[in-house]
Parts: structure tokens; C-alpha cells; sequence
């Protein structure tokens, strides 16, 4: 799919699972959509549902699941903590890839209309898709909740954007929007107690609290001169929470929206409300996330505990996670499984096995069966990604040895570029199969006709060439390894030195590999001029790696010796 975007919407229904599903079943039947994530929510008497498609199918599977959800819920009969005005309370959609804002407003609004044409619901659009500036914010546009609607509706201010202005008991109004990535993410408290947890979340929350004349929690409330009341900033920007007291877990929590976790990441969220908290005399015992959330926002909270330890951030991905698992206390309420919770990983689900998936007892033996693919290319980008594991160890043990602990962050950075050039080139490693099954369908297109023979030739020379970039690229990113290697000979733990050496001589066969599967593939293409290019770099890089791993070697030599 060229165009991805992501779609979460609140169904006020977290008790009974067969309504869910009946809700969740529209939404799977959608050709182009995947269901990612089901999370209902017994205290909040809410669902977060999240799928992603290309956006035409996200709309229809919208549009089934908001129609569905009308005829089987009864809000009248509806209660939970969580604020909300509908069977279907929000429904945002979120760019995701090949499709920017303005896109996402677009189909937004051709969704919202739809609901409110075809359904019936009176329909607003909030945030980027608002129509008006007075209703970007989620929070005033529900303003009132179920219970105040029937009043709001009959408003001049209020009309809905879509649908009738008509309070109707059992679908109560839906709010449609588009944004940015929002993270719900709640922080558990050791108390009961809303009030206090209510006045944490005030510290932490962009919009803050209300000013008060004297007695700031009696106190007259002050209001501007719009009679609006003057507000104490929070600590966190792109923070919305509130307090509440969740009966299922018997603890009260801090309930935040992150809608901008570049400005403020959950470990940053986090930290703030530990601190806020222990001020009040209370403790975190953990946190929980609602929904979906980037693999990118796990591996930097990752980075940010290890560092706070003073330890190495070149660790593995699954490390990292865990780190941040731990860190946070994601697993406090139940078990934290990555392949559920993260969406990229999430995403990764149904595609098939890749190379990079087997184990190394899978991988040798589909290396040794009797098809071409893995084959030369893929094995000699594994090798480099060996290698730069390898320097990669070197540069982790280094920062933790014994009397070296204020060498931490000068090992910690090179074990960081080591993990980078070792994850590219085992994503080469799939990339190389790739490309070469593509010269495979590419001569197997029809020749017929003489059209017919001029687009397979065209198929084949494209595929080629996409063949003899990748394992240049492959050599070009394992050449890079060598700055580690050297490092870690020169610099790093000695009683390691033999190690670095063997990654040394890994990458050199890693390029020395993907050399000989560029020249093979370049055969029939050597007057191309991008080919006499690579043949050409190729050629030069192959002879600088001889030069440095014969470096590398001889400075591990004299260093055991």
C-alpha cells in the first residue's frame, strides 16, 4: 500500500465481549484493513479499537463499524469513568505513511459526512479536521457528556458539522477527527484517591489548573476578561489527563493522552508524574498503555532509563523494550507482549517468515536446500551484520568494565553506531533474496509479441540493476563497520581484543562476498553506466577493506602476543 493511515476509534462498550466483536467483525470483513488492536476497558465501560488500511478501505470499515455500533448500543443504559457523548464517542484518523495531514483532513471530513448522512448521527469534526477553530479541542466539543447533549444540541453554537441537530438517546453524537499519533497511557498510583489523583494530573497537563484568589484550593476561581478562568500551566506540553479510580485494580490512576510524543515521550510522562507524585507523598507503581504504541517511543524510553544508569544504549532492540517495560512498570496489570502492543510490530503480523525470523538452524538449512535463494549474497550480508555484532559486544563490555565507569558514554556511542550498521545490513539480508527473485518473476514475464519482449527486457535490466545495489550497498555499509572494529581493538576492553578482530575479519568477508555477487550480476549489464559505476567503487572499496582488516589484524596480533 502506497498510502497507510491508521484509525482508532472509542466504542462506549468495554463489558460484554460479544458486542465488541459483532463491532470488530465490520470492521475485519474490509478487504485492505487490518484489525490491529482490541482494548476493552471494564471500569471505563469503553473500547479503543485501532486498524490500519489504505485510506479508502479505513473509511468503509469506519463507516461499518460506527453503523454497527448505532443499532446495538443503547447509551441511555450507559456508564463508565471515561468522559463521552456516543455509542461511537471519537473516531480519529491518523497519517501513518505515503499520506500527509491535509490528506488525512480530507478523508476525515468524507467520513464524518457520510455518518451524518447515511446513519443519521449528528456529527462533529474536532481537532485538525474541525471545521471551526472553536472545535479542534476534543475535550470542549464533548463538553457536557451524554447527559448535558440533548441541551447542547438545541444551541446555536452547537449544530453539528454533519446530521441532524437532534438528540437521539441511543447513538447520542459521535466526534470525527485526524491528528497526530496519540499515545493513552495511564500512570498507577499507590492511593485511592481521585481528588489526589485529579491534582497530580493538574500539575502535569499543559491546560493545568484553575487560578485561585488566595487559597489556591478554595479560593475564588479568577477569570480573564472574557470571563474565562485564568489557568496555571502544567509541567508537560502536548498533556491531557485527568485522575480517576479504576475499581477493577483498586488503585487511582493518572489517565494521560500524549498527542505529541515527539514533545513529550511516555518516559518523559513518566518521570514527571513520579516526581509530582512523590512531592504529594505518593508513589508509582506502574503504568499501563491503552492501545497501540511506536516501536521508536520504546526504544528511546529504553535509552533514557539505561542512560539514567549510566549503561550502554547499543543494546538490542528486544533489550531496550524490556528496559522500558521494566522501567515504567508496564507489566504492573498484566503481561506487556510486544507483538501486541507495538505497531510496528503489529503491522509485521501474517506477513511470513523472513530470513531474518529463522533461527540459525532454519536459516542454514534453507541456505543448503536445493534453492538458489538465500544464497551468496544474503549469507555475506548476514556475515557483516555478525561482524558488526561482534564490535557491537565489544564496545557493551567495554562500557561496563570494572574501574572504566566514566568511559560509559564514550563505549555507549560506538556501540550505538555498531548496533546501526549491524541491523542495516541484516535488513539487507531479505533485500538480497528480494532482488533476486525479481529477476526471477522478470524472466518469466511473457515474449510473446515484440511489446511483450521489450517490457520483459526492460523488467529484467531494472531488476538487474536493483541485483547489483544491493550487495554494493551491502559492501559500502559493512566498510563502514571497520571504524568500530578499530576502536574497539585500539580502545576497547583488552581482554576483548580477539573479538573485535573476528568482526574485523566477518566484515572483510562480508564485503569481499557481496563483491563477487555485484561482478556476477553486472555481467550482462557492464556498459550501463550506473553499473560501470558501482564496478568502479566496488572495485576500490574491496581493495581499502583488504588494507584495513590486514590493519585490524596486525593490532590484534600485537596485542596478544
Amino acid at each position: 500500500m502506497s498510502q497507510i493511515i491508521e484509525c482508532v476509534p472509542n466504542f462506549s462498550e468495554g463489558r460484554d465481549m460479544e458486542i465488541i466483536r459483532q463491532i470488530t467483525d465490520q470492521v475485519a470483513s474490509v478487504e485492505g484493513v487490518k484489525l490491529l488492536d482490541v482494548d476493552p476497558g471494564r471500569a471505563t465501560n469503553r473500547t479503543v479499537v485501532t486498524f490500519v488500511g489504505d485510506p479508502e478501505s479505513v473509511i468503509e470499515a469506519a463507516f461499518l463499524a460506527v453503523k454497527k455500533a448505532s443499532e446495538i448500543l443503547d447509551m441511555s443504559q450507559h456508564s463508565g469513568e471515561h468522559p463521552r457523548f456516543g455509542a461511537t464517542d471519537v473516531c480519529p484518523l491518523v497519517p501513518v505513511v505515503g499520506i500527509t495531514m491535509e490528506e488525512t483532513v480530507n478523508y476525515a471530513r468524507t467520513l464524518a459526512k457520510r455518518i451524518g448522512d447515511e446513519i443519521g448521527i449528528p456529527t462533529y469534526c474536532y481537532e485538525n479536521a474541525a471545521l471551526t477553530e472553536g472545535r479542534r479541542n476534543l475535550a470542549r466539543v464533548r463538553s457536557g457528556e451524554y447527559e448535558g447533549l440533548k441541551d447542547k444540541l438545541s444551541m446555536d453554537g452547537w449544530k453539528p458539522d454533519f446530521g441532524p441537530a437532534e438528540f437521539l438517546p441511543r447513538t447520542g453524537a459521535i466526534a470525527v477527527g485526524a491528528r497526530d499519533f496519540l499515545v493513552a497511557y495511564n500512570i498507577n498510583l499507590n492511593t485511592t484517591s481521585t481528588r489526589r489523583a485529579n491534582a497530580i494530573a493538574f500539575d502535569v497537563r499543559e491546560r493545568g489548573r484553575s487560578k485561585r484568589e488566595g487559597n489556591p484550593f478554595t479560593g475564588k476561581i479568577v477569570k480573564d476578561e472574557k470571563g474565562d478562568p485564568v489557568m496555571i500551566p502544567g509541567t508537560l506540553k502536548s498533556v491531557k489527563a485527568i485522575g480517576w479510580f479504576i475499581e477493577e485494580y483498586g488503585v487511582a490512576q493518572i489517565s494521560m493522552n500524549l498527542t505529541n510524543i515527539s514533545i513529550t515521550p511516555v518516559h518523559m510522562a513518566f518521570d514527571e508524574v513520579c516526581r509530582k507524585a512523590d512531592a504529594r507523598g505518593i508513589r508509582v507503581t506502574g503504568s499501563e498503555l491503552v492501545g497501540l504504541v511506536p516501536l521508536q517511543s520504546m526504544l528511546e524510553a529504553g535509552r533514557y532509563f539505561l542512560r539514567k544508569q549510566k549503561r550502554s544504549t547499543g543494546v538490542s532492540d528486544r533489550e531496550l523494550i524490556k528496559i522500558a517495560v521494566k522501567s515504567m512498570g508496564l507489566d504492573e496489570l498484566g503481561p506487556f507482549v510486544s507483538e501486541d502492543k507495538i505497531i510496528e510490530y503489529q503491522l509485521k503480523k501474517g506477513e511470513g517468515q523472513q530470513l531474518v525470523d529463522m533461527s540459525l538452524m532454519e536459516f542454514m538449512e534453507e541456505t543448503a536446500s536445493e534453492s538458489p535463494a538465500p544464497g551468496g549474497g544474503s549469507v555475506s550480508a548476514y556475515l557483516g551484520s555478525l561482524g558488526a555484532a561482534l564490535t557491537t559486544m565489544v564496545a557493551n563490555l567495554s562500557a561496563h568494565k570494572r574501574g572504566w565507569d566514566y568511559r560509559w558514554e564514550e563505549f555507549s556511542e560506538w556501540a550505538e553506531k555498531g548496533k546501526a550498521i549491524q541491523e542495516k545490513l541484516l535488513m539487507l539480508v531479505d533485500e538480497d533474496t528480494r532482488a533476486f527473485n525479481a529477476i526471477m518473476t522478470a524472466f518469466g514475464l511473457p515474449k510473446r509479441s515484440k511489446e511483450e519482449q521489450a517490457a520483459r527486457q526492460t523488467a529484467i535490466d531494472v531488476a538487474t540493476i536493483q541485483a547489483i545495489e544491493i550487495p554494493f550497498e551491502v559492501m559500502s555499509t559493512a566498510f563502514t563497520g571497520y571504524e568500530v572494529a578499530n576502536a574497539m581493538v585500539t580502545t576497547g576492553n583488552p581482554n576483548s581484543v580477539s573479538d573485535a578482530g573476528v568482526g574485523a575479519l566477518a566484515l572483510h568477508a562480508c564485503i569481499e562476498g557481496a563483491w563477487l555477487n555485484v561482478k556476477i550480476n553486472a555481467a550482462d549489464l557492464k556498459d550501463h553506466p550506473r553499473v560501470q559505476e558501482i564496478l568502479t567503487e566496488g572495485e576500490k572499496l574491496l581493495q581499502r577493506s583488504t588494507e584495513m582488516v590486514e590493519s585490524v589484524r596486525a593490532l590484534v596480533l600485537s596485542g596478544i602476543a
